[in-house]
Order: structure tokens, then C-alpha cells, then sequence
């Protein structure tokens, strides 16, 4: 008899430095996604702390850290604080569509500007249209790409000001990889919108959860993550919800004023690293 799903493959990646946590190395286990069963194959991955890059599935696999934790936020209990409802006031307006996976150039113009403002050191920075052409489109999963658009004239859909690429899985919404206008003046709140339309988008749906990917304690870069309550954590004993006073204090500290001296990255600007290239399986 033919089993009908292949058990994969993972393979490990050298240790390189490491984009959140200075002085340190990362490493990752990945497998690749592919035929018939990849959705089902990339929900399981995700339950128990991968992330979805292309076609492939990876998560960290350092030997002396573990400092990476995937989080999710739990949809339907979810509690907004005064900043994310106000949030949610000012960007209301938008006009929302849920697309195919195909990549356009405003799409992509969008993104080179948010990248030039917010990450311009980061690993993502030197992509071309090609490369967020194969981020957007070469997926073996159920993924759309979220658009956030101001009105136009005549109710049409007017200037593209945020995207969304995400995946949809049994138990959730997995955000891959977000990004807005970092100049819009009148848009306060563009990004922490995306998540909190994601939410909602998740609860109308019935579906109990969305995915953030890693929150990285010690890395300002990453701290934005902690701000929706609930969230739940992936521990050894697997998911559990984060400590409420635990979660205040880490709120606390992520919206304190920075230092100036400490760089450009703020607490609400990091994203996950995506491994756009993988050593071929």
C-alpha cells in the first residue's frame, strides 16, 4: 500500500548571524511544501511553530537559544486596548479586498518604500520584482494577498496604502508578511490596523486564531507582537496563554520611549525575517 501523505524531508541550515539578537547565530530546520496534501502538511507545521517562506516551511533551530516563540492571538476573546481602538476609528474608511496571490507593481512599489523607511539594513531590503513576485505567487497553500485601499472617487477603491500576505489554515489566519505606507501623515496606526482587521477577519469567520510568527524577547524589533490580549505562546508543553501581568509588563516596555542612540528600529516596525533563498533540498 502507498501511504497517501509522504512524511518529509528537513534539512538544517548553517549557522548565520542572527537579524534580532546581536552577537548571536540562528539556524533553522525547514521542509519543503508541495502536491495535494501541502496545505494540511503547512497547518500542521504552523501548530507546532513553522513559518511558511515560498514553498517552504521553516522554524528555528539555534543549539544555545531559544529565545524565538511563536505566538498567536486568540480571535474571538480578543480585547482591544484604547490605542487599537482608536486605531481602528481612523483607518475604518478603508476599503479592504481580499485578492488572489499574484503580485502587481503597486503592490511591490509599496513595499520598496516601506522597506526604504522602516528596514532599510534588513534582509529584505535588496529585493527586486522578481523576488516579491516568487514571495507572492509561489505558494502551495491557500494564500491571498489582503489589500488596504483609500476610497476613490464614485465608491471605486482608490491609492493601495497597506497589503497583507496571508495564509488561510483550519484553526487560523497566518500573517506571512505585512506592509503599509510609512509616510502617510493622516494614517497613524497603518500597520497595527492590518492586525486588527486580521482579528476581526478571523472571528467573522470562525476561525479561533492569528498567527504572528516569532516574538523575540529582547528584540525591540519584535515587541510589537505582545500588544494583542489574549495571545497565546508555544511552550515545550505547547500552547499556553501568556501571563496577564507578564503580558502587561511586556506592553509596558514595548511602548516606553526609545532611546534615541538605539537606532531606527522601533518597537512597532520589526517583522519576521523572511529566508527568501533556502539551500536546495
Amino acid at each position: 500500500m502507498t501511504a497517501p501523505i509522504r512524511f518529509p524531508r528537513f534539512f538544517v541550515t548553517s549557522p548565520a548571524p542572527c537579524p534580532y539578537l546581536p552577537g548571536r547565530s540562528e539556524r533553522k530546520v525547514f521542509t519543503e511544501l508541495k502536491g495535494a496534501h501541502a496545505d494540511q502538511l503547512n497547518e500542521a507545521l504552523g501548530r507546532i511553530g513553522f513559518r511558511r517562506s515560498q514553498t517552504v516551511a521553516y522554524r528555528p533551530s539555534c543549539l544555545d537559544c531559544q529565545a524565538c516563540v511563536s505566538v498567536r492571538v486568540v480571535a474571538s476573546e480578543f480585547n482591544p486596548s484604547s490605542t487599537q481602538k482608536r486605531d481602528m476609528r481612523r483607518n475604518r474608511d478603508l476599503v479592504v479586498t481580499e485578492c488572489r496571490p499574484w503580485a502587481t507593481e503597486e503592490q511591490f512599489d509599496l513595499l520598496s518604500r516601506y522597506l526604504g523607511k522602516r528596514h532599510p539594513d534588513g534582509g529584505m531590503s535588496t529585493m527586486d520584482e522578481m523576488d516579491y513576485a516568487d514571495m507572492v505567487e509561489h505558494t502551495p497553500v491557500t494564500s491571498s494577498v489582503v489589500e488596504y485601499r483609500e476610497p476613490g472617487e464614485g465608491g471605486e477603491p482608490g491609492r493601495l496604502v497597506g497589503a497583507c500576505l496571508t495564509d488561510r489554515q483550519g484553526d487560523g489566519l497566518s500573517m506571512i508578511y505585512s506592509f503599509y505606507d510609512p509616510d502617510h501623515e493622516s494614517r497613524a496606526g497603518l500597520g497595527n490596523f492590518i492586525i486588527l482587521d486580521h482579528i476581526r477577519r478571523a472571528a467573522e469567520s470562525g476561525l479561533p486564531y492569528v498567527y504572528l510568527g516569532y516574538w523575540v524577547d529582547g528584540s525591540p524589533r519584535m515587541r510589537y507582537k505582545v500588544r494583542y490580549r489574549p495571545l497565546e505562546q508555544l511552550t515545550r508543553e505547547g500552547w499556553q496563554r501568556m501571563d496577564n501581568d507578564v503580558q502587561s509588563r511586556l506592553i509596558a516596555e514595548a511602548t516606553a520611549p526609545r532611546d534615541k542612540n538605539a537606532g531606527t528600529m522601533g518597537a512597532a516596525t520589526g517583522k519576521d525575517g523572511q529566508p527568501v533563498k533556502f539551500p536546495s533540498s
